[in-house]
């Protein structure tokens, strides 16, 4: 079994890869699907070590033909196993075919579908549609969907969840629920958006023995954060390095009663290693910042001007955690927006930006759905039924780097493939948590790191901070539990 790859593809790419294996390569489609359903009876079988009664539902085309060959498979492995249908196996063309052939060539048995599944299943298999999915989940496939997800029985969905879109992991009508997802060949783009988070599980891949070469000459449509690029981004210090080799980040927000959000931002920037970090802040907070952490240097701004020298000694810029939208506020944006310095806007910035937009090469922009629905004048609901979309439209309109959070942030790339996160949990729903990401990504830049790779790796290490925190459990994560955590990780 591999670990999940780097490369994620559209629907299109991998039935690409998958024609090239076949056509160019010489590896036959029933050799691939053999492979496929070998690898699910092992993942299962680790799995759900205490199922020893299975039941496998298969529908049309290839994703039936899996199912056949897992059947076919887990049967000869001594576990008990029956077979539903919603298709006339006869029906079957080609691979599906011959692994419905060979299924029954050796005893197997295949019942249509009555409407109910097996009550003593400990484990159900969804090998109704696949990845291929275009419309709305109807008549007795809707059925069955619910039928899988009332039973009580775990499931391993085979290459992704009955009803989830392979492109935009939005719900088609109704969608298998699973335990664990099987998907082979390469990583659908889908399993990682929308709602498909919330239907997959745990997501397990195999590549099928097919040849690297023939997947590189399909360019993936996203690629995910890993180890390599943590590696790559965060090398040891040298031991004669100083706090001035690691950059000066001025964090410029915390209008009048809202301290925390700076207070976050600049601690945030320090634990990712930034060598010093200023806060500029309404005066009332000034004093308080630094009894609660002294190592933040704090500063009040009472008007515009006094921010002038300290934009003048910073390498890099926090802007927006904390700024509101008062006239102070205001003051404050025209200054930082006049700068080209390396920056990173979130919150309130945002929402001032929004209102005058234009684009700074030298910027990172890490909004929210909500935020980016404002930045481009669209719903939240808009920008989620289609993040890829969203994003790219981000970018192009305000240049630089533009991250959009959410469960599987994803990161552009002006002249590259853009980048998916698949660290982090749901606990990190909560309030500082984009504060705490900013400063990251301001830290990281402020040593040196190019936009793209200080928003990689911040998106990153913010998230796998999230996780360590969540070992005791995700609800009533806070965002200052991620401070200590980012130690562990910021260095690799």
């Amino acid at each position: 079994m591999q670990t999940l790859p780097a490369n994620i593809y559209s629907v299109a790419s991998v039935r690409e890869i998958d024609r090239t294996a076949i056509e160019d390569h010489g590896i036959a489609g029933y050799k691939l699907m053999t492979r496929a359903g070998a690898a699910a009876v092992r993942a299962a079988r680790k799995r759900f070590p205490d199922a020893k009664r299975w039941q496998v539902i298969c529908g049309a085309g290839n994703n039936a033909g899996d199912g056949y060959v897992v059947a076919r498979l887990a049967a000869n492995d001594g576990i008990v196993v029956s077979v539903v249908t919603l298709v006339d196996p006869e029906s079957l063309k080609g691979d599906a075919a011959a692994a419905y052939g060979d299924f029954a060539a050796e005893g197997g048995v295949v019942m249509p579908w009555a409407g109910e599944l097996d009550g003593e299943a400990q484990l159900l298999v969804d090998a109704l549609l696949g990845s291929g999915l275009e419309r709305e989940v109807g008549g007795k496939f809707a059925d069955a969907v619910a039928a899988i997800n009332e039973h009580p029985a775990q499931v391993m969905a085979l290459d992704i969840p009955t009803g989830i879109s392979g492109d935009s992991g939005e719900v088609l009508g109704c969608a298998v629920r699973a335990d664990l997802t099987m998907t082979f060949v390469g990583l659908k783009l889908g399993l990682f958006l929308d709602q498909a988070p919330n239907y997959r599980g745990e997501l397990q891949f195999d590549g099928l023995q097919v040849p690297e070469d023939v997947s590189a000459k399909v360019r993936p449509d996203f690629r995910r954060i890993d180890d390599a690029q943590l590696r790559y981004a965060l090398p040891p210090r040298r031991r004669a390095a100083h706090k001035g080799d690691f950059g000066h980040v001025l964090v410029v927000g915390g209008g009048a009663g809202m301290p925390g959000a700076v207070r976050l931002c600049g601690e945030a920037a320090l634990r990712a290693g930034a060598g010093r970090v200023s806060i500029a802040t309404d005066p009332s907070h000034a004093a308080i910042l630094v009894a609660t952490r002294p190592e933040l240097m704090s500063h009040g701004i009472a008007e515009a001007s006094d921010l002038a020298p300290l934009l003048e000694k910073a390498d890099v810029i926090a802007f927006g955690p904390g700024l509101g939208l008062s006239d102070w506020a205001r003051a404050l944006y025209e200054l930082v927006a006049a700068g080209e310095r390396p920056s990173v806007w979130d919150a309130d910035a945002l929402n001032l930006l929004a209102e005058s937009p234009a684009s700074m090469s030298s910027r990172i922009i890490t909004p929210h759905p909500g935020e980016a629905g404002t930045l481009l004048g669209l719903s939240t609901a808009e920008v989620q039924s289609d993040r890829p979309a969203a994003l790219q439209a981000l970018q192009e309109r305000y240049g630089g780097v533009a991250v959009l959070k959410g469960a599987g942030s994803l990161i552009s790339a002006a002249n590259g493939t853009p980048s998916l996160c698949t660290s982090g949990n749901p606990g990190m729903a909560a309030p500082g948590m984009g504060d705490v990401l900013t400063g990251v990504i301001a830290g990281l830049l402020a040593q040196g790191l190019p936009l793209t790779d200080a928003a990689l790796t911040g998106v990153e290490v913010h998230a796998r901070a999230g996780d360590r925190a969540a070992r005791d459990g995700q609800r009533g994560l806070m965002a200052g539990d991620l401070m200590l955590q980012l130690r562990a990780v910021i260095n690799p």
